[in-house]
């Protein structure tokens, strides 16, 4: 599957951001897809992933758990990441990634995911 962000943007701190990746395929339902950050400077780190069709495998990183919420809707071949209560240290460039072979204990290495959309920047202003 070929992979799509959008839905980035600047946010004042406190506010709402909904991240979209799209996807291509036929097969899209059975990719683990993961969400991914990256802040200047600063290494690409872990956000959110959801398991593939039957699995029903949802991780998130501390730093975001109760913040954000990942989902996907595999008719419209897309997974959704709604992100509430946004802080500045949130700024960054958001990827989305997909694999099909992932398992669960390999959702939040970025190492793991062969397919990789373009960033979308998120920006949260305080």
């Amino acid at each position: 599957v070929q992979l799509q962000a959008s839905g980035g943007g600047l946010v004042q701190a406190g506010g709402s951001l909904k991240l979209t990746c799209a996807a291509s395929g036929r097969t899209f339902a059975s990719y683990t897809i993961g969400w991914f950050r990256q802040a200047p400077g600063k290494e690409r780190e872990f956000v959110a992933a959801i398991s593939g069709l039957g699995r029903s495998s949802i991780k998130y990183a501390d730093s975001v758990k109760g913040r954000f919420t990942i989902s996907r809707a595999n008719a419209q071949n897309t997974v959704s990441l709604q992100m509430n209560s946004l802080q500045p240290e949130d700024t960054a460039v958001y990827y989305c990634a997909g694999d099909r072979n992932l398992i669960v204990s390999s959702m939040a290495r970025a190492d793991q995911y062969d397919q990789w959309g373009q960033g979308t920047q998120v920006t949260v202003s305080s």
